[in-house]
């Protein structure tokens, strides 16, 4: 060392510090058995709830949340906790790369919370938000139309419903069991269609408040419809333009939009023709999804597309009906109504679980914004007609 400046020496010292904190912080390990410096990668593993414990190809290694550095290969990761359906997922791990996982545990006895007690003949979504229309018909004096907020947190053992219109302010002999409801394009406004004999009148309602007058649009219903659709449209084309051009194109021609994801990030989507999704990210980002994708897409299949990774997956089977299946409110998973259960699965369609298979009727189910589940059911049929509105907590 004699003759060599010290200015250099503390130079190449730092140097190698910096090149040491750099190779360990992306993941490079000295092996003392081999002698040898290699990559490995991180499993980077939570859940909610926390504090559930991790298994690594049957091994425990902690609880989360915890990062767990190991070598690049094939790893099956399972995460459990009392009281909780188990998460199992089979992970390919890199070298210097960062692998996230994030599920949600949900409840195998998920708790029931009334939420109506009026009778709901039926109930409707409306769109991606915490409100659902509900119906009454019980032959009392409460029967009507009224919006139920599911974010509200009530004080009293039912949650306050906003009433939109009584059946006693409907012409006398309106069927509102068989009435049926349709959104303006900005979800502010319905037409509200209700059979009465043999003809179906439509009622142009507000959904901000209280109608005490009927306003009947009935002769001017399709061309008010028309007009929803096409601001709509506008809406749908103002969100796709987010989308890659090549995107944009395919989307256009080949996708029946069925809705976004909640943070727009994502397409749910029925395709209308075959086709071909174009690789806009080539080569695919490092640590993306690594489930199989889809990106030749066959008519009538139901795919989602996510515009941060690039990739195109298809979700559920050819035989789900639309209607039956949603977004769950983090953007991250899909919420199926599958005959007699509700099944929550990642958006790539792996891990589904079914989170509930209690008594649920009418077909309805829903979402609010803290990932509870709500549903109509009806546990008392021996002395109830009627189905009521439940919050299912599965989370």
């Amino acid at each position: 060392m004699k003759g060599i400046p010290v200015k250099i020496i503390i130079f190449l010292i730092l140097s190698a510090v910096i090149f040491s904190i750099i190779a360990y912080a992306r993941g490079y390990r000295f092996d003392f058995k081999d002698k040898t410096i290699s990559s490995t990668g991180i499993l980077a593993i939570s859940s909610s709830p926390k504090a559930a414990k991790v298994f690594i190809n049957e091994d425990l290694k902690g609880v989360t949340d915890l990062n767990v550095t190991l070598p690049p290969g094939d790893y099956t990761v399972e995460i459990t906790k009392e009281g909780y359906i188990s998460y199992k997922r089979s992970v390919v791990l890199k070298g210097e790369i960062v692998e996230t996982i994030d599920p949600i545990l949900f409840p195998i006895n998920p708790s029931l919370s009334p939420l109506s007690n009026l009778g709901i003949v039926n109930a409707v979504r409306v769109a991606q938000s915490d409100n659902i229309v509900l119906i009454s018909e019980n032959e009392t004096e409460t029967d009507g139309i009224y919006l139920f907020d599911a974010s509200s947190k009530p004080i009293t053992i039912f949650a306050p419903l906003k009433t939109l219109i009584l059946k006693e302010n409907l012409p006398t002999g309106s069927r509102l069991q068989e009435a049926s409801i349709i959104f303006s394009h900005d979800y502010k406004q319905a037409i509200l269609d209700v059979p009465l004999g043999t003809l179906v009148n439509s009622y142009l309602i507000s959904l901000d408040s209280e109608n005490q007058e009927l306003f009947n649009v009935t002769n001017s219903k399709e061309a008010l419809i028309g007009a929803w659709d096409d601001e709509r449209g506008k809406e749908i084309k103002k969100v796709i333009e987010t989308f890659p051009n090549e995107i944009q194109k395919t989307a256009s021609a080949s996708f029946n939009i069925v809705d976004f994801s909640p943070d727009q990030t994502k397409i749910l989507y029925s395709a209308n023709t075959n086709s071909n999704i174009p690789a806009i990210i080539n080569p695919p980002l490092i640590a993306s999804n690594q489930s199989t994708e889809e990106r030749n897409i066959k008519f009538g299949n139901l795919y989602v597309y996510d515009k941060r990774e690039d990739k195109n997956y298809r979700v559920g089977d050819p035989k789900l009906d639309i209607d039956n299946i949603i977004w769950y409110y983090d953007s991250k998973r899909l919420v199926y109504r599958e005959e007699d259960r509700i099944s929550i699965s990642s958006y790539d369609s792996t891990n589904k679980q079914t989170v509930y298979s209690g008594p649920f009727e009418n077909n309805f189910f829903a979402v609010n914004s803290e990932g509870k589940l709500l549903i109509l059911a009806n546990l008392n049929p021996k002395s109830n007609k009627l189905p009521d509105l439940y919050l299912v907590g599965i989370r």
